[in-house]
């Protein structure tokens, strides 16, 4: 009988033992997203790691930054502007529109951002898994998260609820000044990524830069393929 149990042990103890590593290596790449901000270099190198349990350890983290970013992005678009010109938005409404709008946006964004650098990639030469490429979007998208912490305040104080009207009290200028501001924290996003190109991909900077060139022209198609259909 005992002999009978001891596959049955085996395979729980590997199974527990697996669940810590799993919990370890979630634990270690939380504390490696703050550290996107301040040591970029280290976090893109543990991207280089393939190994499934490293990999799926990032699938939190990664979701988390997705929506922020998606709803920091989403608050800066035009449309975004006139949300509240239906009377029957009010500030409940808003907060519940703008999480579900960044979630999509943020996820679009992911993927379609993720695609774009993955073509790119492999386009000069790497072969990158596909999931990594758009994990590495993810992480260099911690800025544009981090951009609503800026954002959001000034226009709370500036504007209120008038941001998200036409006829709200702000001008187009002021307008401008704050997405110039959102503008900044994504291009300090895709500084990152072409760190992350650089680190992970292990790509030489004229690889980077043809790499980059390349997804670029892919985003532009992504954007231009609606209108044509």
């Amino acid at each position: 009988m005992s002999e009978r149990l001891k596959p049955v042990r085996a395979a729980d103890r590997a199974g527990a033992e697996r669940a810590a590593a799993g919990e370890a290596a979630s634990r270690a790449w939380w504390r490696r997203v703050p550290k996107v901000l301040t040591a970029p270099r280290a976090v893109f190198a543990a991207l280089a790691e393939t190994d499934d349990l490293d990999v799926d350890a990032r699938s939190e983290p990664v979701l988390l930054i997705v929506i922020l970013a998606g709803m920091a992005s989403i608050i800066l678009t035009p449309a975004w502007g006139t949300v509240m010109d239906d009377g029957t938005v009010d500030a409940l409404v808003l907060v519940v529109l703008t999480f579900v709008g960044g979630l999509f946006y943020g996820a679009a964004g992911y993927f379609l951002l993720g695609l774009a650098l993955w073509l790119g990639a492999k386009g000069v030469g790497v072969d990158a898994p596909f999931r990594i490429a758009r994990q590495l979007v993810a992480f260099a998208a911690v800025p544009i998260a981090l951009s609503a912490v800026v954002v959001v305040p000034v226009i709370a104080v500036r504007y209120g609820w008038d941001w998200f009207r036409t006829t709200g009290s702000d001008t187009r200028s002021e307008r401008e000044v704050v997405v110039g501001i959102g503008l900044a924290f994504m291009a300090w996003s895709v500084a990152l990524v072409a760190l992350g190109l650089r680190t992970t991909f292990r790509l030489p900077w004229r690889g980077v830069v043809g790499a980059l060139l390349l997804a670029g022209v892919m985003v532009a198609a992504f954007a231009v393929l609606p209108t044509a259909l």
